[in-house]
């Protein structure tokens, strides 16, 4: 871990070792518990074979058809172009230079979005390559060597493939979801019995609880979105000069300038938040300078309740977990 003294590259080891046997546990118990779930349910009720397999064939294929198609509904959403030659070479050079530095095979294509939310976003699928889109509120509101630590924070979304681990794990919930309705439908419809011809209440019912139970499982989906974001701010932290500091600065600088727009400008830009390196429903409000403003916002005690439905980490977490990589 280059440019870290001795003492912060091992906390930032234990600490990135604690993040991937995070993700490897959440990974293991979303599939473990459904799996149990589901074979438990549907062995019981006699539900047939033929069924869970077009439901799973649905899901996937609904799924795998999003994840085809986005990069364009994003671009369409968000007035996002690719940069003309000749266009912020510093931040065209950037991209290069941090993506070779990643490990990457080639760079993104580097893309704009025309709105004045300062934020960025990595998306991309098979029709489209990889991309890295940077808002115009951005490049207003950011000095260069920040933007670089964003853009490092979205090449750490590309190179980890977060886009293709989401899309896995979010198809387990869904799954699940469409089984419960596909149960509460034939049991209202007559085709619900049980093994003993109790007709179809217990399908409704069952039906019904696996429906309750596909929103608890989105929650460990919410939950495997934030540990991403802490992976990717780790990999601009390793991967970028200064990385996490200037990262702690952008991240505030964003939600300063995030709380100056009005709320119904927010608000049209949040259908895709996940996607965003800051939650736009986040906003602060601007504290002296930036700095002392970073230490205010990591003084801050997150709201469980909050941050359970939340894509992104709260901010004073993310924000001490950057001071893991700073040197001191």
């Amino acid at each position: 871990m280059a440019g870290l003294s001795r003492a912060s590259s091992q906390r930032a080891r234990i600490s990135l070792l604690k993040l991937r046997l995070s993700m490897i546990g959440v990974w293991a118990l979303i599939t473990g518990l459904a799996t149990l779930i589901l074979t438990a349910i549907l062995l019981y009720l006699g539900f047939p074979v033929i069924g869970v397999y077009g439901i799973l064939g649905f899901v996937v294929a609904f799924h795998f058809l999003q994840w085809l198609i986005g990069p364009y509904i994003v671009n369409a959403i968000y007035h996002v172009r690719e940069l003309k030659p000749g266009e912020y070479p510093w931040l065209r050079e950037a991209v290069e230079r941090i993506s070779a530095r990643s490990g990457l095979k080639q760079p993104p294509k580097l893309m704009i979005a025309e709105i004045d939310l300062p934020n960025a976003f990595a998306y991309g699928s098979p029709l489209t390559g990889n991309m890295v889109a940077v808002t115009r509120g951005l490049l207003r509101t950011l000095d260069p060597e920040e933007v670089e630590a964003v853009i490092g924070h979205e090449l750490g979304h590309l190179k980890h493939r977060d886009m293709i681990v989401m899309m896995m794990i979010s198809l387990i919930p869904a799954l699940i979801y469409y089984i419960g309705y596909s149960l509460y439908l034939s049991g209202w419809l007559g085709g619900g019995k049980s093994r003993e011809g109790g007709g179809g209440g217990l399908a409704i019912l069952i039906g019904m609880l696996l429906i309750a139970v596909s929103f608890i499982f989105n929650l460990f989906v919410y939950y495997m979105s934030r540990l991403r974001e802490y992976y990717a701010d780790s990999h601009a932290a390793i991967n970028v000069e200064n990385g996490a500091r200037n990262l702690q600065r952008g991240l505030a600088k964003i939600m300063v300038a995030t709380g100056r727009l009005p709320k119904s400008v927010r608000s049209r830009h949040d259908q895709l938040k996940m996607f965003f390196i800051s939650d736009p429903d986040v906003a602060v409000k601007a504290y002296g300078d930036v700095d002392s403003l970073i230490e205010e916002i990591k003084r801050q005690k997150p709201s469980l309740a909050l941050e359970l439905f939340s894509t992104h980490p709260h901010p004073a977490k993310r924000l001490r977990f950057l001071d893991q990589f700073i040197t001191v």
